[in-house]
């Protein structure tokens, strides 16, 4: 995929995260401006920091192109001032984190393959770079991590990075593929929270009680 079009992905998936992660900060604590920007950009920013750690890309790119920052703050602002409003949409912060979610699975599974990563390894660290920012939301507003405890969280991240590295295998990259891959990550994840479905627990196991 072209650097740009990259670039472009990388960027909306930071806004939507950023955007998610100050939500979430919203509902769940009471935090002032600066706390509820910094969950969002910490929420935004996570995921690359980790991958390009991951890839040894030091320093990392979130550090070193201003306008993920940029972004980052300002969907961590933007949160801030329409919080009122944007909490009136039915499940905004779910359907955000599914937006990030499949985006950063595309673009760090991408990054990976362009490092020369092998196509095993290019799908795990997409994953990696899809959960890692929203596993650390969970962690700072003291909630059990939504990848421990919802099985179609991981698994439509691992499935968009893997589809995005089997088409580019086979020849096919572009903004097609990676918007295609995304898009099929994020149907996974929307299932997963519209119909309730998890992965298998374990045998004797009590279904979670609280959703």
């Amino acid at each position: 995929m072209a650097t740009t079009a990259l670039l472009v992905l990388d960027l909306i998936g930071t806004f939507a995260f950023a955007l998610n992660g100050a939500l979430t900060a919203l509902r769940a604590t009471r935090l002032d401006i600066v706390g509820v920007v910094t969950l969002g950009m910490i929420t935004a920013l996570g995921g690359g920091t980790i991958r390009d750690v991951f890839l040894d890309a030091l320093p990392p790119a979130t550090f070193l192109d201003w306008r993920y920052l940029a972004v980052a703050a300002g969907g961590g602002l933007l949160a801030f001032f329409l919080w009122s409003y944007l909490v009136r949409i039915n499940r905004a912060i779910n359907v955000l984190d599914a937006v990030g979610l499949s985006l950063f699975a595309v673009t760090g599974a991408l990054k990976a393959v362009d490092l020369g990563f092998g196509p095993a390894q290019s799908a795990l660290v997409g994953a990696i770079t899809a959960v890692g920012g929203g596993t650390l939301r969970d962690v700072l507003v003291r909630q059990v991590p939504t990848v421990l405890s919802s099985g179609l969280y991981a698994v439509p991240a691992l499935v968009g990075a893997t589809a995005v590295v089997v088409t580019d295998l086979v020849g096919i990259r572009g903004p097609v593929a990676g918007v295609g891959a995304a898009a099929l990550c994020f149907a996974i994840r929307l299932v997963g929270i519209h119909f309730d479905v998890d992965a298998p627990l374990p045998p004797g196991t009590r279904p979670r009680e609280d959703e």
